[in-house]
């Protein structure tokens, strides 16, 4: 199936206003809004066969150069039948960091999404397990983010030391 093909049968579904597309060199990326990027990566899965997702993650455009929006979340996705790999984005501001869990398609979407969530501060709604994953728990910020300094706020301070223990 060509990505036009893939785009037209998207518009058709979600409307020509709610997708767009761009494509540099051979990456073919498409941009939806926030609350219609549940089913358009539904209908890329159920329709048009990107039965994998390769990889879940968020940018900060905080500095950005003619940025309307604070978080562009990015989902990587192949067709392992043809070969055919999609980039999907959608946008976020704050406060308003919530999407939808991405988990009920693609059970790899578990770690990614913790991990975003960890790194970034974004909420999937409907993960069955939305925690920190690379931070504990009593960490507070969110250190991918632009505005985290890059020396940290004095918080590796707060968490007891682990050493290996001598065999």
């Amino acid at each position: 199936m060509s990505y036009e093909t893939i785009l037209c049968t998207l518009r058709e579904r979600l409307g020509p206003e709610n997708v767009t597309a761009s494509q540099f060199r051979d990456n073919y990326r498409l941009v939806v809004p926030r609350h219609l990027v549940y089913e358009a990566l539904a209908c890329l899965k159920e329709r048009d066969g990107f039965d994998m997702l390769i990889d879940l993650t968020a940018v900060d455009y905080l500095h950005y150069p003619n940025a309307r929006d604070r978080f562009g979340l990015v989902y990587c996705l192949l067709n392992t039948a043809t070969g055919q790999r999609l980039i999907v984005k959608t946008f976020l501001n704050e406060p308003e960091l919530t999407v939808p869990s991405v988990w009920p398609l693609w059970k790899g979407a578990d770690w990614l999404e913790r991990e975003v969530y960890d790194m970034f501060g974004i909420v999937f709604e409907g993960h069955p397990d939305l925690r920190r994953i690379l931070l504990p728990e009593a960490f507070t910020a969110f250190p991918l983010r632009k505005d985290y300094p890059l020396r940290g706020r004095g918080e590796r301070h707060n968490f007891p030391i682990l050493t290996r223990a001598e065999s």
